[in-house]
Formats: structure tokens, sequence, C-alpha cells
């Protein structure tokens, strides 16, 4: 009699259980598509999170906070995939007057905004080598852009004061000292300076013109943008100002470039609208193009470890002047992935651990 009722008992549950089952799948839309979530593909990821911010796309203020889950994991990377943290200019009123600095995964997931203050522009952010931070330049007034850090969880620190137009900040591979160009009114040239990480001790590098410069890997030299020989090209130039040469040679180098932890220079060149990334070896050497062409790329950055580049195209939006968006692919050339998908400008990125 006891073991009847013990088995009517295990029937009646197993029945339970089947219906509890039942109701999940029929009736709570979304539960049968979870165990295919980690097949979303890092565009899809990205389109998704934003869609799940009312306003993401049309630059409204809920769009401005950070979206669920927008941090940043830790741990080691599949083999041979991206991994990092890339800060990036995100125009989300689609008015440079107005642009912000954001900061998403390797992978475009984890999409967050690092700056507050909507009515001024914030631009040209540099991930820190230790990656727990961005500088970057933002409007002051007039002919003034300072120099701000922000730490990953949102406290600015402003490090310069009324120094002129400063641009393109990078912190040196030591930590130490920040490289950047400055423009004033009364010199009208832009210049490449430097100074230690807090603001102090600002001074000229190289006389003459530069622009966008960055860090060699061992942080003894800096490469930059120039006309001082003729038409723009990139100059290295020592620490100390001295050992001063030109190591490209391509029709028209626009701007920003970086120096890989391999060695490796990667930049831009070509006329507006058909711009594309060429890769050289760090004397100028083996020079090709890295990009599809068609896109208008530009802006390129390395990955830390120096086998994958991000950059700004517009192969999806060609010809919108709010079609830029950032993408990646290796150092071969292969594998093009678009990280963001907006209907305003995402760029100038830069990649960090």
């Amino acid at each position: 009699m006891i073991r009847k009722n013990i088995l009517l008992l295990l029937t009646a549950g197993l029945v339970l259980f089947c219906g509890f089952l039942f109701l999940l799948v029929i009736v709570v839309p979304g539960f049968a598509r979870l165990s295919t979530a980690t097949a979303t593909s890092s565009i899809d990821l990205y389109s998704t999170l934003a869609a799940a911010t009312p306003g993401a796309d049309s630059g409204s203020a809920q769009a401005l906070n950070p979206l669920p889950g927008g941090t940043v994991p830790t741990g080691t990377p599949p083999s041979g995939e991206p991994f990092g943290k890339i800060a990036f200019t995100c125009q989300l009123y689609r008015y440079q007057s107005s642009e912000q600095i954001c900061i998403m995964n390797a992978d475009g997931s984890g999409w967050v905004r690092l700056t507050s203050e909507d009515g001024f522009r914030h631009y040209y952010p540099s991930m820190a080598p230790d990656g727990n931070s961005v500088v970057y330049s933002a409007f002051r007034e007039q002919n003034v852009y300072e120099i701000y850090e922000v730490t990953l969880d949102g406290v600015v620190t402003r490090i310069t004061d009324r120094l002129g137009v400063l641009t393109a900040p990078e912190i040196s591979p030591d930590g130490t000292r920040i490289v950047f160009m400055r423009w004033t009114a009364a010199t009208d040239q832009y210049q490449i300076w430097v100074m230690n990480r807090d603001g102090s001790d600002p001074h000229q590098v190289v006389p003459g013109s530069g622009w966008d410069p960055t860090w060699s890997p061992d942080g003894t030299r800096i490469l930059f943008a120039s006309d001082r020989g003729g038409p723009n090209q990139l100059w290295v130039v020592d620490l100390d100002g001295s050992g001063l040469r030109q190591v490209s040679n391509l029709p028209v180098i626009r701007g920003r470039s970086d120096w890989s932890s391999l060695g490796q220079i990667v930049t831009y060149s070509g006329e507006p609208w058909n711009r594309e990334l060429y890769l050289m070896d760090a004397d100028g050497g083996n020079t090709h193009q890295l990009t599809p062409s068609g896109g208008n790329s530009q802006g390129p950055s390395f990955s830390p470890d120096g086998k994958w580049v991000a950059f700004t195209a517009y192969f999806d939006h060609y010809g919108d002047i709010h079609g830029c968006e950032i993408y990646i692919m290796r150092v071969d050339g292969t594998d093009v992935r678009r990280l963001t998908d907006n209907t305003y400008c995402d760029y100038q990125p830069r990649w960090g651990p």
C-alpha cells in the first residue's frame, strides 16, 4: 500500500513538472531562445543592446546611460580573438559640437558613454596603458581645448589649464607622460608637445609643424604627421627632439596613425571619400594597402597584441556623413568585422587592454 502511494505521488509530480515546462515554452516569450543567445554575433549583440534602450539610435537622453551588462569582462580571451576595450568618439547628437567619449569591448558589446556634458565637444580619446582610464580633448572656451582624463566609472580630472587648443593626447607606455598636439592663435601652427602625466612641464618636442602624435612601443620616440617636407607624411623624432626623420612615402598622409607592439605602423592616406589604411614597417619599408577598397577607411589603432586594427569606415553607409562606424580587422587584411551600427557617426577608435 505504501509503495503504491509513493508511485502515485511520483507520477503526479512528473505531470506537474511537464506542465510547468509547457507553460514556460508556450506562454513566456523568449524562453525557448535562451539557449541560442551565445551564437549572437558582435554586430547583432551591439544592435540588441542598443534596441534594449529606448531612443538608442536617435541620440535621446535614454541612450546616454550605460546599457545593461555594460561592463568589460576579465579573463583570457579565446585564442586569436580580439580582446580589451576600444575608446572612441560617439556623435550621439549628430553634431561635432556635442561629441562625446564612449567605450566598448573589443567585440562591440558593453557600450558605455563616459562623458556627461551634452553641450560641449569631447574627442580624440586614447586608452591608458593599464586600461583603467581614457584621456581626451574637450572644449573649454574660445581657442581653448583642454586635456582631461576620465576613469571607467566616470571620474573626470582636468590635466591642462589654458595652454591653447590641445588635441590627440596619448599616454606613454610607462604611464608617466602625455604627448599631444598644441595650437594657439598666436603661433597658428600645429606643434608636438609633451608633458608629465599630471600636466606639469609642458614643452614642445621638435620645432616646426606636427599633429596626431603617437608613442613608439618603448616610449623613446614619437610618430606624427607633418607637412614640413612638402606633402603630409609620417615623421619620427626621439623624445629629446633629436633623430628627426621621415618614415612614410605615400600620396598624402591624413592624420592619426599608430605604432604596434610588434613594431609595425598603420596609417591612412587618400582624398576625401577615397581613403585607405596602409601598413608598413617601422622604417617605412614594406608599405601596402591594408583595407578593402571602397570603404573610405581612416583613423586606425592597433590592438594591444598588435594582431588586429580598429578603424573608422563607411562600408555599410558610403556617402552618408553620419554613416561612419567602427570596424576591426586582422593585420593581414582579413576578417573585417563591424562593431557599431547607428544613425550617428562613431569614429576615432583607440584600442586598450
